[in-house]
């Protein structure tokens, strides 16, 4: 809850640190409503009080989008704010440190929040706004190309050949997206790992009104083709189920041996159902936090088994509810990519999503660190953008 966003934060004992001079308390002050306003980070807002974090403080501004970098910057440090010359993200801090040329991507720019899809321009509205100057927006590059080179000093001190090409940048989902070959129109890419995520491409210019959804330029959007990533996480996935492991499981069960066992009871698990929003706020239900429930459970009936299944099932349809908001964008979801790892590996939980979404399951030997090297081929001439087909076998 944001509260009064003029309140103090507590900060719980533990992980206090020492006290600074009434100035940088002030500009703590500054930073935790920010902060509040936009994420409820209470844990990062305890670097404020130390002025050796206002490094951490930098990267902060860095890392997340508009708001917090214009309250953040401009109240917080003011003389800093001054004399920025440009803002990149992670990526592109990355890339310039490695040639010395600053430049970004559309990609980049629409996670941020800092691009107009319907004018295909930096967004005026955004930059007017905030009284931010066009000169902030470093060259814009396309995702897939030779962006800039290795400089010669930093290829000496990283062991890389002088001029290697730095020819491709892009976010994790993105990354696997590419690994899987999702690149189309109504094709769908997911993960299963402490969160989950589904994250499908759009063929024309759609968002959700209520935000449940992250909508950005895909890493192949080039009008007039348009394409977009419209990117939905479940926070309680994997974490769910390695919940249940460590707490509800017999104990020195492997995830394999689990999965079996949840298989031992039938569909629906008798009535049994899990709630898996435990793990923090969820976007998909508007930021709310719910926490987590059990439902149904009967004293005379229900085992550690069907607590197994439940919590996979109720997984498979929170996916579910989310993926029903991105067809009410207008993806057509028919198939569903997912890498062979995590939670997919559970023949349940992949059985109960393609059954509750009316989506097939294909299964492929790659993940988000393949496609960031095959996005790097790409943009260096080295590899073509259709991937060999990589599925498993059923």
């Amino acid at each position: 809850s944001a509260g009064d966003l003029n309140a103090p934060v507590p900060i719980p004992p533990s992980i206090r640190l020492p006290a600074v001079d009434a100035d940088s308390a002030q500009r703590a002050t500054w930073l935790e409503r920010s902060m509040l306003r936009n994420f409820g980070m209470t844990a990062l807002l305890t670097a404020a009080q130390d002025v050796k974090m206002r490094c951490l403080l930098r990267m902060i501004l860095m890392l997340y989008p508009v708001q917090v970098f214009y309250d953040a910057a401009q109240y917080l440090e003011p003389e800093i704010f001054e004399k920025i010359d440009k803002i990149m993200l992670p990526g592109d801090y990355i890339a310039m440190k490695l040639s010395g040329t600053v430049c970004t991507t559309v990609s980049g720019l629409s996670e941020g929040m800092f691009w107009d899809f319907k004018n295909n321009e930096v967004s005026k509205h955004v930059m007017e706004h905030f009284g931010f100057s066009d000169s902030l927006i470093a060259e814009i590059v396309p995702t897939f190309s030779v962006q800039s080179r290795v400089c010669e000093a930093v290829a000496a001190e990283l062991g890389l050949p002088a001029g290697t090409p730095i020819s491709y940048r892009g976010g994790d989902q993105p990354n696997n997206a590419l690994s899987l070959n999702v690149m189309k129109p109504g094709e769908i890419a997911a993960t299963g790992g402490t969160s989950g995520v589904v994250y499908g491409v759009l063929g024309d210019f759609n968002y959700d009104p209520l935000s449940r959804v992250n909508t950005f330029a895909h890493v192949n959007h080039n009008q007039p083709d348009t394409r977009l990533g419209v990117l939905l996480c479940i926070n309680g996935t994997g974490i769910l189920n390695a919940w249940m492991k460590r707490t509800v499981a017999p104990e020195g069960i492997s995830y394999g041996e689990m999965n079996d066992l949840a298989e031992s009871v039938p569909v629906g698990a008798e009535g049994l159902s899990v709630i898996p929003f435990g793990n923090g706020a969820e976007r998909v239900l508007q930021n709310e936090n719910p926490g987590a429930s059990v439902h149904g459970i009967n004293f005379n009936i229900h085992t550690k088994a069907h607590m197994l299944r439940a919590a996979q099932e109720g997984i498979a349809f929170s996916f579910a509810y989310g993926m029903e908001i991105m067809s009410q964008m207008g993806m057509d979801i028919k198939t569903i990519k997912a890498g062979h790892a995590n939670l997919f590996l559970s023949p349940l939980f992949r059985r109960t999503l393609a059954a509750v979404t009316g989506a097939s399951i294909e299964l492929y030997e790659t993940d988000g660190s393949v496609g960031a090297a095959y996005g790097a081929g790409i943009g260096a001439g080295n590899a073509h953008s259709d991937m060999a087909d990589k599925r498993l076998p059923e």
